[in-house]
């Protein structure tokens, strides 16, 4: 603290610089343990830490009001729905809820921002009196909606908060006819909105048509509108051409437009022979898309994930490069035909010059050479993400990522045919010195690459009509054919050398009974920045027999010396939660199968969805995965997003730095009522008493 500062000339104290500098600091500081830090050193920083600090996610029991933090007086996104008991009202388990309402606003007398899970209506009827000037509001819900009258859950808010701008209900479950009426007993509020987020993550229900038309008719100011809604024909309410020209005409100062259709989140993988049309067309012209896009001038991010063919969408993708110049970021989901890409020229999408972030999904005849003049269309992409394109191969991807090496950073190849993990690292091999995000498919097998595939680009000459700076891809050609053909010839090793230098998240999709051990001779052994990995597990258990090996490979994560934190999702393994069928394997070895190994890791958070049975609606944790748990010796933070037994929560106790443990039920539909085998209100006040009991080493 006395050491002289840098450029000066005699001792000067820290505490010679003004308060107010000293406060711009602090509020550049984000990371909440390094703000908690700085509040250690003396007296002043604590009440400058205090002061600037504007965001705070309160943890901890509803009940211990004592324990209720005063000394945030500055906070102004607040955020409540962590709060224990987890998903139970949030005012009900004091005796006086007006009282503990009042505490809160005392509290925190500047908040503008709230994140809230709303079990009832009474919560915000409570809250929303005390928070008047909330300007920002997201609302969270997973259980099911109580049997009250229609558009009862926003009355509250409604009444009480003119001010608000944004709402965010994408996390909340109501029923898609709540809104429309809410909106038109208050119209005000409406018009006040410049963002609403009514994405249905909770439930597989989309808004109607007609539900979209009557709440953008309500809030014609929008600048931000995310909403999920049916885009099949076949469906009363459905949205096609007239519905899209109503909805840009309602809302034209959009600079975010998200539609996605309600099927999107919750369609399995496809046959990879599959060619990658469906049955069904959209009732979605280019003419009508032209006009939209028209309508829409200030967009810059557009999402339209439709689930039904859009056939030769290049026409329209060109009218939206003209008429929305600040487009940065596009996301199409079953759109045909968006680049056409004659003699390697860009045309339909690849004309977006301005893009920073591009996402294809499900285009069926995305070849090579589309990739290629993306690549050179939108020279500025540093996000790129293709998803079931089973068209286009190794070469290409090469081709894209050489082109894009000053500025892609964020990758993602999901379920694309000619993709397993290792050519999905051998494509991105001009990038990979770059590259900071990663997503792949950990499938482990050999691709055969088609050479004669229409519309690859393995044949010599391709850019000979091009300027002579982008000729020197064509260079780089007869190398990545040599790698390609080493890897057709079981080089697996062929990068195991190479370092990826910026790669600090990595993101896996494996399929149930699969092994993660061979990830490092696909060639990521040497990742040293890499901080956080998500691991997705999808498959049905109920069919396959025992794991023949002891352990999924967790373990073999422990090369990389700075991973901290681990995302570990098995929502998608489906199994027998009580008695399996006799030759087959209930959860419970499943889970002991997939978490082996993770004692050997230093991590510091961890997400853990356990897998479910679909036929009683059942994702708890079992006892071998308690077990192995409780033997990470470094975990401050551990999040369950299940149910679990009180006795396997108690195991956890034996984790000597856990400062953080909760269960949450964040699934739709969340459990109603708690059985007597489950963690209850009591249950999880007992285990909460004990962890804070306990002494955290730092």
């Amino acid at each position: 603290m006395a050491k002289k500062l840098a450029g000066t000339s005699s001792n000067v104290h820290f505490h010679d610089i003004p308060d107010v500098i000293l406060s711009n600091i602090f509020s550049l500081v984000t990371d909440t343990r390094t703000r908690n830090a700085v509040s250690l050193v003396c007296l002043k920083w604590h009440l400058l830490e205090r002061s600037t600090r504007k965001s705070l996610t309160l943890r901890g029991n509803i009940r211990d009001l004592f324990l209720l933090p005063t000394c945030f007086r500055a906070v102004t996104n607040l955020d409540l729905s962590f709060l224990s008991p987890w998903g139970h009202p949030l005012l009900d388990s004091s005796p006086n809820p007006v009282l503990l309402a009042q505490l809160l606003r005392n509290a925190f007398p500047s908040v503008v921002s709230l994140t809230v899970y709303v079990r009832n209506p009474s919560t915000l009827h409570l809250l929303a009196a005390l928070w008047p000037n909330l300007r920002d509001v997201k609302l969270i819900r997973w259980h099911q909606r109580l049997p009250t009258p229609i558009g009862s859950d926003f009355i509250a808010l409604f009444e009480h908060c003119h001010t608000l701008s944004s709402l965010d209900v994408s996390h909340f479950y109501c029923w898609t006819e709540d809104l429309p009426p809410a909106f038109e007993a208050y119209p005000y509020i409406g018009a006040c909105l410049s963002r609403l987020n009514i994405l249905k993550n909770s439930s597989a229900d989309g808004f109607k048509s007609h539900e979209l038309l009557a709440i953008t008719a309500f809030c014609p100011n929008l600048r931000e509108f995310l909403a999920t809604c049916t885009f099949d024909h076949r469906f009363i309410g459905f949205v096609g051409d007239q519905t899209l020209l109503a909805l840009a005409s309602n809302c034209p100062s959009l600079s975010l437009l998200h539609l996605v259709d309600a099927t999107s989140s919750s369609k399995v993988r496809a046959d990879p022979n599959d060619e990658g049309y469906t049955s069904e067309d959209a009732s979605i012209s280019h003419a009508t898309l032209a006009d939209v896009f028209a309508g829409l001038p200030l967009l810059e991010e557009l999402v339209l994930d439709v689930c039904h063919n859009v056939r030769d969408a290049w026409p329209a993708l060109e009218v939206l490069n003209s008429r929305c110049p600040r487009l940065k970021s596009l996301k199409l989901g079953q759109f045909h035909g968006i680049c056409r890409s004659i003699d390697y020229r860009p045309d339909g999408v690849a004309l977006c010059q301005g893009l920073e972030s591009l996402s294809i999904k499900n285009s069926a005849d995305l070849t090579d050479t589309a990739l290629v003049a993306i690549s050179l269309g939108c020279p500025r992409l540093s996000k790129f993400e293709v998803l079931g394109c089973n068209r286009i191969t190794v070469i290409g991807m090469w081709k894209l990522a050489y082109a894009l090496q000053k500025t892609l950073v964020d990758v993602k190849i999901f379920y694309c045919k000619n993709f397993d993990a290792v050519s999905s690292l051998q494509a991105l091999e001009p990038i990979r010195d770059r590259i900071e995000r990663l997503h792949i498919d950990f499938v482990w097998e050999n691709v055969e690459q088609s050479e004669g595939q229409t519309g690859s680009s393995n044949q010599p000459g391709g850019f000979e009509n091009f300027e002579a700076g982008k000729r020197g891809i064509i260079r780089e050609e007869r190398s990545v054919r040599k790698k390609c053909k080493s890897y057709a010839l079981g080089n697996d090793n062929l990068f195991s050398s190479r370092t990826w230098n910026k790669l600090h998240y990595l993101s896996l999709w494996v399929a149930a009974g699969e092994l993660l051990t061979p990830l490092s001779l696909a060639g990521l052994d040497d990742c040293p920045a890499l901080e956080e990995i998500d691991i997705k597990i999808e498959g049905d258990c109920r069919d396959q027999p025992r794991p023949s090996m002891d352990a999924f490979g967790l373990s073999s994560l422990a090369c990389y010396p700075r991973l901290s934190r681990m995302n570990l999702d098995c929502s998608g393994v489906i199994g027998y939660a009580l008695t399996a069928p006799s030759g087959r394997a209930d959860l419970s070895l499943w889970e002991r199968f997939f978490l082996s190994g993770i004692e050997n890791l230093h991590l510091n958070e961890l997400n853990y969805w356990p897998a479910q049975d679909m036929d009683v609606n059942q994702r708890s944790l079992f006892l071998p995965a308690a077990g192995l748990l409780a033997q990470c010796g470094t975990l401050r933070k551990l999040f369950i997003h299940g149910t679990a037994n009180e006795h396997f929560m108690m195991f956890l106790l034996r984790i000597p730095t856990l400062r953080d443990v909760q269960l949450r039920e964040d699934y739709y539909p969340a459990p109603e009522n708690d059985t007597s085998t489950e963690m209850r209100v009591d249950s999880c006040c007992r285990f909460e008493d004990a962890l804070n009991s306990g002494q955290v080493p730092d």
